[in-house]
């Protein structure tokens, strides 16, 4: 994840500690410093009622439907109600659950080598309707590391796989260190001993299947069109004609997921009590649609309520939501390739000035998360060898309210003798249309200006924000309004490589290092941290952790929660992967 794009990033979110136990962590990635009293935990739900149709009411698209490409938390919420990967997820347990997968990955003794077996049975959806084979799952992985699909983490996480490229290549190229021996194994070859965090990371979307066959003519392709004819494996499906054109998908608009006639219940673990999935997707108001969920029937809202509803669902409608902690970070990223936030000194003056309580609340306040001073979050490996709670310990952080005298101390540090900053350039900060986001951007473009910086805030669609602009770096975004980062898997490398190393900067857009923090000293310590196990591992992601907040690449301002609202008749449920609306295991009443 994350939300990702999980995110908002990004994705996404984590993984568990069964593939990662030469980490030395069990946690779930929840803490008590992140919840509140009383509020609903995410549990698997008791049996659920079978049929009805859901609506889930949102301001943004996803930000694609094809899983080889998708990096944002609505992309994975359709995503793993629509296919099966290799692992999956169930409210109540950090655990993953093997889905298309039989058992846990087995790693080779040289830590060089994973191995995993397919179960039988499982097909395709409409209008392939034949049995997914471990060829699929190679296919998927192979056409991820295409510019063509723009696979947005593939080479972060499996570029140790020998023969993967380290940039993505025009066209679909076959990666020879993933092999079928038969139609039920899948064996993956790597060129350094990164098992545990490979196999940590085979929760992602990019281990869903699809069909070479059916897919290729699209992914030929430049960007590929698969995107408009995804072949579904799980227990739903975007609604599609006889020739697999999606005419559920209304770009957006609406998505409209339906069964799979072809899933076979018996094969999987999740219930898909739901006969039918109705998103909307072009919801202007987020405050009405809140108060729409909390008060109608059958519906849900796809992100955090705003501050005010998210107040009256948690003191009362107590039996309409569940908060999950995110397992990542909100945070307003500073581009270090734009003046004058090339200056080390101007960094540490903004994130020394910057009021984190006032953005804190323009997301919600106490119910949607704890002030951050660093990026490894509460509960997450690497958290305590980060500082804990304390963090770094620099005074450029020390004050979450800000402290315009530190502030004053790095500007004339940086040759600015009034104590704030006196140039005239205007800077492009980019926002949401909607709240919270559009919130904590006014907040943020007030703090800046506050340090003598011209700020111009546009605001755009939430699934803009990222896939148009923050992520893209010729759009020259100075600053990221509406940025955050979640667990891709139970590892700190997930948290930290795809957002702040170096060689993970890509160009030509899918870019989810915001600032192109590109420091040599920072990227050589996640070189040898990635190759560790253990509790050496969890000390070097801390300290690299430590690194990353010396450089003041961003304004880390929470470590959130994540709320689910939805109607007295929905029996929602949500996972601590996923964080948003579980379709696989939410009933109607």
């Amino acid at each position: 994840m994350t939300n990702s794009l999980r995110a908002l990033a990004l994705g996404a979110a984590a993984a568990s500690s069964l593939f990662v136990v030469a980490c030395g962590s069990d946690d779930s990635g929840s803490s008590s410093s992140q919840s509140s009293g009383g509020a609903p935990k995410a549990e698997a739900p008791a049996e659920g009622k079978q049929g009805g149709a859901l609506q889930q009411l949102g301001a943004a698209d996803v930000d694609y439907l094809d899983p080889g490409h998708t990096y944002y938390q609505g992309g994975y919420q359709v995503a793993y109600a629509t296919h099966r990967g290799l692992y999956g997820f169930k409210p109540g347990t950090p655990e993953p659950q093997p889905d298309l997968a039989v058992a846990a990955p087995e790693i080779g003794a040289d830590n060089k080598s994973i191995t995993v077996k397919l179960r039988k049975g499982v097909k395709f959806a409409p209008p392939v309707n034949r049995e997914i084979t471990s060829k699929d799952v190679k296919y998927a992985f192979d056409r991820a590391f295409s510019v063509n699909v723009g696979g947005q983490y593939a080479t972060a996480f499996f570029s140790s796989i020998e023969g993967a490229p380290k940039k993505l290549t025009k066209g679909v190229k076959s990666i020879s260190g993933i092999t079928t021996p038969d139609d039920q194994t899948l064996v993956f070859k790597l060129t350094s001993p990164e098992a545990p965090g490979v196999a940590a990371a085979l929760v992602m979307p990019i281990t869903m299947p699809v069909p070479e066959e059916y897919a290729k003519e699209f992914d030929a392709k430049s960007p590929s069109t698969y995107n408009k004819h995804v072949v579904a494996s799980g227990p739903y499906m975007v609604a599609n004609d006889a020739e697999g054109n999606l005419t559920g998908y209304k770009a957006g608009k609406s998505i409209k997921l339906v069964r799979n006639p072809n899933w076979d219940k018996a094969t999987d673990f999740k219930p898909a009590y739901l006969d039918e999935i109705n998103m909307k997707t072009n919801v202007a108001d987020a405050s009405v649609a809140a108060q729409q969920v909390l008060k109608g029937q059958g519906m849900a809202l796809d992100t955090n309520p705003p501050a005010a509803e998210l107040k009256l669902a948690v003191t009362q409608f107590k039996d309409q939501f569940v908060q999950v902690p995110s397992g990542g970070y909100r945070y307003f990223p500073l581009n270090t390739t734009i003046k004058p936030f090339d200056d080390l000194n101007v960094r540490k003056a903004v994130l020394a000035g910057f009021d984190r309580e006032a953005a804190l609340k323009a997301r919600g306040g106490k119910f949607t998360g704890d002030i951050a001073n660093h990026f490894l979050p509460p509960g997450f490996p690497g958290f305590e060898e980060a500082g804990g709670a304390e963090g770094a310990g620099v005074d450029f952080l020390a004050n979450p309210r800000g402290d315009m005298a530190v502030a004053a101390k790095y500007m004339k540090a940086a040759g600015f003798k009034s104590g704030k900053y006196e140039g005239d350039e205007e800077l492009l900060m980019i926002g949401a249309t909607a709240d919270p986001v559009k919130a904590q951007s006014e907040v943020a473009k007030a703090q800046l200006e506050k340090l003598g910086f011209k700020i111009k805030l546009r605001l755009v669609p939430q699934d803009a924000v990222y896939t148009e602009y923050c992520q893209v770096p010729k759009k020259k975004v100075a600053v990221c309004g509406g940025a955050g980062w979640f667990k891709d898997f139970q590892d700190p490398q997930s948290m930290l490589e795809p957002t702040f190393k170096g060689e993970n900067i890509t160009l030509d857009g899918g870019n989810n290092n915001l600032p192109q923090l590109d420091d040599p000293k920072i990227d050589a310590a996640m070189d040898k941290a990635a190759t560790l196990q253990g509790e050496e591992r969890l000390k070097a992601y801390g300290e690299i952790d430590k690194m990353i907040v010396e450089q003041a690449p961003a304004v880390p301002f929470v470590w959130d929660k994540q709320t689910n609202i939805w109607s007295k008749n929905v029996a929602g449920a949500a996972n601590d992967y996923g964080v948003l609306l579980d379709f696989n295991f939410t009933s109607l009443k």
